[in-house]
């Protein structure tokens, strides 16, 4: 082989190698999806009967077409993965429950696992009864830690919790929906009067929304610290979701459009198959 061509083989096999080992650039698609979570990972309240969980329409796990979920798509590129999906979020959760669902990801060895975990840490009864941040970061460490430790190779993928404060914004004058949160009780310590006005409820909206802020800047500081973890970036939190994209059972949880949107915005931005 001549000196030149050895060269130009050189160079090619070098570039092949700095991309398969930069950051991000993992191209190889996982064999078995775990999902960690609450009532979004569940898919709560997108089918019939209304007030269940519907993990077929759910954005990480689900099978329903429309959703294009990440396990139909990661399906599409590696076969060997069809049946391989594990949904072991539970609806009400909070994120002292995530140590515990990791264990599960751990028992079925998966190579991927997806954590979208929060909501019910900020949507409380009251203002006063949000999850303090010291116990949402502790709760978070512990379980990425026993992940990285019993489950080494495996990829984690977390995302961002969606803006509450948005949801309040987006049916703030919708009687249908201020009703039901009413009736039903639903997220207190944002949607308690949810049309008042007032300096004092207004303030009180705001402290949960800075509460939320920080519990993501937690996820992302977490996660950071483990080189197989990727946070979304806030990719969750920032998206303006529309009205057709929530729920009409209940006003709070995603619709079949919203759980699809999910899919949509989160897949490639933390790793990329």
């Amino acid at each position: 082989m001549s000196g030149i061509r050895r060269l130009v083989l050189a160079l090619v096999v070098g570039a092949s190698l700095a991309a398969l080992t930069a950051p991000g650039a993992l191209a190889v698609y996982p064999n078995s999806i775990a999902a960690t979570g609450d009532s979004i990972t569940r898919a709560f309240n997108s089918c019939r009967p209304t007030f269940t969980d519907c993990p077929a329409n759910s954005w990480a796990t689900g099978t329903e077409a429309a959703v294009n979920s990440f396990y139909t798509r990661i399906v599409a590129g590696n076969p060997a993965a069809r049946g391989n999906l594990f949904n072991d979020a539970r609806s009400g959760a909070r994120m002292s429950h995530l140590p515990e669902q990791v264990r599960r990801s751990i028992e079925h060895r998966v190579d991927y696992v997806v954590i979208e975990m929060g909501a019910n840490d900020v949507c409380t009864s009251s203002e006063a009864t949000m999850t303090s941040v010291a116990s949402f970061t502790s709760n978070f460490e512990r379980a990425i830690r026993e992940l990285r430790e019993r489950l080494p190779g495996a990829r984690i993928s977390v995302g961002s919790i969606p803006n509450v404060y948005h949801l309040w914004s987006l049916f703030k004058e919708d009687r249908a929906a201020t009703e039901n949160w009413n009736l039903l009780r639903t997220c207190q310590s944002m949607l308690a009067n949810p049309t008042s006005r007032t300096r004092e409820d207004e303030e009180r909206r705001l402290n949960v929304q800075r509460r939320e802020v920080e519990f993501n800047r937690a996820l992302e500081t977490v996660c950071a610290t483990y080189a197989q973890c990727k946070y979304d970036r806030g990719t969750g939190y920032n998206y303006r979701f529309r009205a057709e994209e929530v729920s009409r059972n209940d006003y709070f949880h995603p619709s079949v459009t919203g759980q699809a949107k999910i899919a949509e915005i989160e897949w490639g931005v933390t790793w990329v198959f």
